[in-house]
Formats: structure tokens, C-alpha cells, sequence
């Protein structure tokens, strides 16, 4: 009996010790939930899709806005917030009071684009002169060699990534009142290709077709850094690589700590030579050597 009894024992101390390696995290992980950055969440939603194909994990990609993907991975309400711009210290520090480590990943690089209506006769500006567009000091296409029409403003809400990166990179000032808050680029678009006097700024992939040439309706203005600096056009990746176009952006991801597990595979899948075609695929660019090496570091790849 004590023989049978001992037996019993070891048989159920083995059918716990395998329950509890079944309950390891990355095992046990089925579904991610990604939130934020409208002009990440196109790609995004791609990059998840694929992934899903040869995986059993189930990924949900919403918008929102850069400031709402943050502010739900504060609340540990998300896996991943996607961000297209970078966290604030104000930010890190309420995520650190919650028990949220951040840790950033960089998945592709960004052309931010200067759109006006197809039949607007400018072809190029610099940055100051866009900053003093949407401060609303330039206020008329003939002050920039255009036609006497005044100039119509559109960008994003406040909660957007790139309305907060357009405002301290270009603007370094407040947006003027005349301008008019989209939800998001597929708004902007529409409503520049309906507007003749109208101007904005959408990420790259939002401006041009699956071909990467500009969308019907929509022309991308070339971007100079000053005066003294040619011109150049978002559409072309070594611009952008090598930092000549000036309005050029890391498109970002943070986590809480280090990926392990699913996420981790994700995440690794996001920046492998397939995932990095896919955002090629979308009219965005691969990450730069640069972000590689930040990648590494904060993932530990």
C-alpha cells in the first residue's frame, strides 16, 4: 500500500510540473492587442495579417492616434503601442509609477509628406516657409509664386503622433486657428484632392498607390532643410536613408520590458527581411542601419 501510495505521489507531482510548463508566458500567450499611431496602423494591420497566416496567435490593430496607443500601454491595456513619434520623459515616468518598463523598437522609416492639390502650380518649399504656413503667416498661395488663392490648412488632432512630431519639428509654435483637425490621413487626402488651395502632411504611404507614385488627385511637394539646400522628394528612399529630406521619421513600437514569447516572435518577424518588404510594399522605408542598432540593443536580438 505505501508502495502504491508513493507511486500516486510521483505521478502527481509529474502531471503538475508539466501543467505549470504549459503555463509558461510565452506559451501561453494566444492573442497581442496593438494600439495607436494612425499612420502606422495600415502597415501594421499588413505586417499582423501576414503573420497570422503560419501562426495560431490572433493580433488586433486598432488606431486612435500615437498619445491613445501610449496612454494604453501605461494603463496595461495593450501589448504594443505603436507611436510615430517618440515618448515623452512625462510619459515614461507615468508608465514607470504603473510598473511600466517602456522599451522602444523601431519597424520602418518614414518620409512625413507636404501634400497640396494636384493643380497647385508650387513645386518645392523649405522648411520655414511650411512652419509659416501652418502658423498662418503665410497665408496665400502668391506669396509663395502660386496662384491669389488663400491657402486652406489641414493637419491632425492634438492626440496624433504626427501632429505633436510636425509641430516641434516644423512649426517649433502653435498650429494657426484656421486649420482644420482630420482624424486621420485617409482624411487629409480626401480632402486635399478636393481642395484646389489646400496643403497638409500624411505619412509617405498614405500619398502615393500601390505602384509608390502619387495618388490620383494629390501632388508631394519636394522639402528643402533651407535657402541655401536643394530641394528633395520624400519618394525616393535614399532621401530619406541619409537624412537630406528633412521631414524624414523613425515609425515606432513600445512595449513594457522585453519581449519574450509570442511577442517576441512578432517583433522579430516585424523586422526580418520579409516584414521589412511588406513596409516597403505599404510606401514606407526599411529602417536604417542606425535604428538596427537601437533595435538590438532594446530587444536584445
Amino acid at each position: 500500500m505505501k508502495k502504491v501510495k508513493f507511486y500516486s505521489i510521483v505521478i502527481l507531482i509529474v502531471i503538475i510540473s508539466l501543467s505549470l510548463v504549459g503555463c509558461g508566458s510565452g506559451n501561453q500567450q494566444k492573442a497581442i492587442q496593438i494600439k495607436g499611431s494612425d499612420t502606422e496602423v495600415n502597415v501594421v494591420q499588413h505586417l499582423a495579417e501576414s503573420y497570422m497566416e503560419s501562426s495560431d496567435l490572433k493580433i488586433s490593430v486598432t488606431g486612435g492616434g500615437s498619445g491613445t496607443g501610449i496612454a494604453a500601454l501605461i494603463n496595461n491595456e495593450v501589448d504594443i503601442a505603436n507611436s510615430s513619434r517618440d515618448m515623452k520623459e512625462s510619459e515614461i515616468e507615468n508608465a514607470e509609477n504603473n510598473n511600466i518598463t517602456p522599451v522602444r523598437f523601431i519597424i520602418a522609416m518614414d518620409g512625413l509628406s507636404i501634400v497640396v492639390n494636384e493643380t497647385n502650380s508650387v513645386k518645392e518649399l523649405t522648411v520655414e516657409e511650411i512652419g509659416k504656413i501652418f502658423k498662418g503667416e503665410i497665408n496665400n498661395w502668391s506669396q509663395l509664386g502660386g496662384s491669389d488663392l488663400p491657402i486652406s490648412l489641414y493637419g491632425r488632432q492634438s492626440n496624433s503622433g504626427t501632429y505633436i512630431f510636425f509641430r516641434d519639428k516644423v512649426l517649433k509654435g502653435d498650429y494657426s486657428q484656421d486649420m482644420k483637425r482630420m482624424n486621420g490621413n485617409a482624411q487629409i487626402v480626401e480632402s486635399i484632392k478636393a481642395d484646389k488651395a489646400g496643403i497638409s502632411y500624411v505619412g509617405v504611404g498614405y500619398a502615393v498607390d500601390e505602384n509608390n507614385n502619387e495618388v490620383d488627385g494629390l501632388k508631394i511637394v519636394n522639402v528643402a532643410i533651407d535657402e541655401n539646400t536643394t530641394a528633395v522628394s520624400p519618394l525616393k528612399a535614399e532621401n530619406v536613408k541619409n537624412g537630406s529630406y528633412p521631414l524624414a521619421r523613425p515609425l515606432n513600437q513600445y512595449i513594457d520590458g522585453k519581449p519574450e514569447g509570442a511577442l517576441l516572435d512578432f517583433i522579430k518577424y516585424e523586422l526580418s527581411a520579409e516584414g521589412q518588404n511588406i513596409v516597403v510594399d505599404e510606401g514606407f522605408y526599411p529602417i536604417s542601419p542606425e535604428f538596427q542598432e537601437i533595435n538590438e540593443k532594446n530587444l536584445g536580438l
